[in-house]
């Protein structure tokens, strides 16, 4: 499924954009705020693959490892959310103090 390949090669982008911001930023809370971002991608980057697995390879070892892979993934996806949903009024304040 080339829609598929296309999300896969997207949300991996993402993810390797948020590690150099990650890198790159000084503040400690806007650091676990993209933090968090780059969790939410690479989960969907292992979500994605596990189900493109499932359309290429139909056997019960496949649909293991997919389901394991789609799990995974969904989990990352829920604790990044948690944790950028918590991060984020955290790391506007510190940006408005770092500002004044």
């Amino acid at each position: 499924m080339p829609i598929f390949v296309l999300c896969i090669v997207i949300s991996f982008s993402f993810y390797i954009f948020y590690k150099i911001k990650f890198v790159r930023s000084n503040l400690p809370i806007e650091k676990k705020w993209i933090s968090a971002k780059s969790s939410m991608a690479l989960g969907l980057f292992v979500s994605l693959f596990g189900i493109n697995q499932l359309f290429l390879f139909q056997s019960t070892v496949t649909y293991i490892v997919a389901a394991i892979f789609i799990l995974i993934g969904g989990l990352s996806i829920w604790s990044g959310w948690k944790s950028y949903r918590y991060f984020l009024p955290l790391a506007i304040k510190e940006a408005e103090q770092f500002q004044k």
